[in-house]
């Protein structure tokens, strides 16, 4: 089966011919769909359903989707999908920095769609590692098992994406991974070049973990080779 009969997916999209042709798409493939076809909907869908995925629209006719990102955010760690017509590299950006885990640009392939809904819920729900695994890095306690962060004692809330890419710098620690590996681990083969992913999720990464986003103690930067998480 290409999705899993539990899994649910909230779609975001005005356009009803194309918010139709998602979900006869998706329950064929074994998701449970619930559509919203605008920003106050879907957070109120969001809310009552408990999605384990987002597909979100832009173009929303009542509010920005960038509002509905940040509303989202404001409670929730769901994976976020993001399917719209904008192309341009800051209009990525500005969604990715606000939360979204992923976004798609129309006109988009259904498959590839598909393969990153999977790859999303992935992130969110697999199991990290054993469970007495918790990894001490300055005043941050990285539990690998329950996939939490604490900083100073206080738990620090981290999106499905973000959690992967601290995870698969935690279990290297102290060594330079490839920014073509974290590509290729946390958001798949075909991102290998999607350099603005990194500095988006390392920015935001920074501004949760570090004691001074501009001046990182522990994420370290190594320009145009890859990342570090320092002891």
């Amino acid at each position: 089966m290409s999705g899993t009969a539990a899994h649910k997916v909230l779609v975001v999209d005005d356009e009803p011919a194309l918010a139709r042709a998602l979900a006869i798409n998706l329950r064929a493939h074994g998701w449970e769909v619930v559509t919203a076809a605008d920003g106050r909907s879907a957070l109120d869908a969001a809310a009552t359903t408990h999605p384990d995925v987002v597909v979100l629209d832009l173009g929303l006719p009542d509010m920005d989707g960038t509002e509905v990102i940040a509303g989202l955010r404001g409670w929730t760690t769901v994976p976020i999908v993001v399917l719209s017509a904008r192309q341009h590299g800051e209009d990525k950006v500005e969604a990715l920095d606000l939360g979204a885990d992923d976004y798609v640009t129309k006109p988009f392939a259904m498959n590839e769609l598909m393969a990153r809904l999977r790859a999303a819920v992935r992130r969110s729900q697999e199991v990290a590692g054993p469970t007495e695994s918790v990894v001490v890095v300055g005043d941050l306690a990285i539990d690998l098992a329950r996939k939490r962060v604490a900083k100073a004692g206080v738990d620090v809330r981290l999106t499905p994406t973000e959690w992967a890419f601290l995870e698969l710098l935690t279990r290297n620690l102290g060594r330079l991974v490839p920014r073509e590996q974290v590509l290729r681990e946390v958001w798949g083969p075909a991102y290998e070049h999607e350099t603005h992913y990194l500095r988006v999720y390392a920015a935001q990464l920074r501004r949760k973990l570090e004691d001074d986003a501009s001046a990182p103690r522990h994420l370290i930067t190594s320009a145009g080779l890859g990342y570090t998480l320092e002891p």
